[in-house]
Order: C-alpha cells, then structure tokens, then sequence
C-alpha cells in the first residue's frame, strides 16, 4: 500500500503524469463535473502504475485539487 499526494489539473490538453517540483501531476482532460475529473485520474494513475482501477482509492480531497490517493497493490 502507498499513499500519495497528488496535484490533479484538469481540462488539460492531454492526460499525462509527470512530477514537478518534487509532487506528482495528473493532468487529465476531463472537466471538473460531477466528478469526471476524479475518474479521468483514476483511470491515468493505474495506467501510470500499472494496477487495476479498483486498487485506487481517493482518501482525501474529493473535490480539491490536491489529493491523497491510497494505492493498493
């Protein structure tokens, strides 16, 4: 299990995760809408690290940018 923080930006150009400046990035293309947003990252962390999406988990910052994420391998 890892916990991470997460900076999501969202209505990006293409879905992308990078680490600037020491944090992680999703960039994601889906707008910040009834949660479109949240599944888009989800969806482009377990690309990024390889596991399902339901080993994922959002523990805090549901609605902010900044997120902690619980990753379950």
């Amino acid at each position: 299990m890892s916990v991470l923080n997460v900076r999501v930006i969202p209505n990006a150009k293409q879905n992308k995760v990078v680490s600037e400046q020491g944090q992680l990035k999703a960039y994601v293309t889906a707008p910040p809408d009834k949660g479109r947003a949240n599944k888009a990252m989800i969806e482009l962390l377990a690309d990024h690290f390889n596991v399902k999406k339901s080993s994922i988990r959002i523990i805090r910052g549901e609605t902010s940018r900044n997120k902690v994420v619980e990753i379950t391998v």
